[in-house]
């Protein structure tokens, strides 16, 4: 059983529901990501959600764009990238660590290395977001020989017949993207997503979490009554470029933006 399987039968026994920050590695500088990560653990994340820089996020909004931005500046590689999940895993062996980037760097790396070292220095899952079921066979072979978690996105205009590829295809957990368009929209239909939820729920028995659209307290707390896990990303890098002249910050600052988030999850599930 994954880390990430493991993290969600506890969550579930607990009657909680998992919050999964996103940040950008290496954003706004290498050396404030680890440190960062632990802060998250410490404010209640239950998964982290690792982003690989690349020159052309073309999932992301322009609040990522200018993350991946900071993060290229300063060199950040996708080697460096697995070397800070390996320093994390120095104190934390427990939290499970997700990457989530673009195709080109693991090509050019090769699917086998990657996951190889990927598996290595401690990660659990990777999502690639322009990698389609129709095309990821050969990739999520080998994830899974490295016992890797291959993770899709599901989005709004997802036909039944995708939907039930992505579901056979996927493990860890479905991403389910909350609204059309890139990351960091400020417009979510509840209502609309939580029949989308229901719908992929019937599909699989993986946990779905809900991403792309949650910007406060409220937003998380209303996607936690309906999904099994609230993915938070855009929301945060606001907060750590408010902060970049201030890195030393970082962590307090995004620390105590989470634990609004998960008091107010908690709030409405816990029993």
């Amino acid at each position: 059983m994954s880390r990430i399987t493991e993290r969600f039968t506890a969550l579930r026994h607990q009657g909680r529901k998992a919050l999964i920050p996103y940040i950008t590695a290496g954003d706004p500088k290498p050396g404030v990501t680890v440190p960062l990560m632990h802060a998250m653990v410490t404010a209640g994340a239950d998964i982290l959600e690792l982003g690989v820089p690349f020159s052309d996020p073309m999932a992301d909004g322009p609040v990522i764009q200018r993350a991946c931005e900071r993060a290229l500046a300063s060199g950040t590689s996708l080697l460096d990238v697995l070397a800070m999940v390996a320093e994390f895993r120095q104190r934390d062996q427990q939290t499970p660590v997700v990457l989530m980037g673009y195709l080109n760097p693991i090509e050019t790396m090769g699917y086998q290395a990657f996951a190889q070292q990927a598996a290595a220095q401690g990660v659990d899952g990777v999502l690639t977001v322009d990698m389609p079921p129709e095309e990821a066979e050969s990739f999520v072979g080998v994830c899974r020989e490295q016992k890797l978690d291959p993770i899709f996105l599901l989005a709004p205009t997802s036909s039944p017949e995708r939907m039930e590829r992505i579901c056979a295809w996927g493990g860890g957990f479905i991403y389910y993207v909350s609204l059309k368009g890139v990351t960091g929209a400020n417009t979510m239909d509840i209502e609309d997503v939580s029949r989308h939820v229901a719908m992929i729920q019937r599909c699989t028995t993986l946990p779905v979490g809900v991403g792309f659209g949650v910007q406060d307290a409220q937003s998380a707390s209303k996607i936690a009554a309906i999904a099994d896990a609230v993915v938070i990303g855009s929301a945060l890098i606001r907060r750590i470029e408010q902060y970049q002249d201030m890195p030393e910050a970082i962590p307090e600052k995004i620390g105590a933006l989470l634990r609004t988030m998960r008091e107010a999850i908690d709030a409405r599930t816990v029993n």
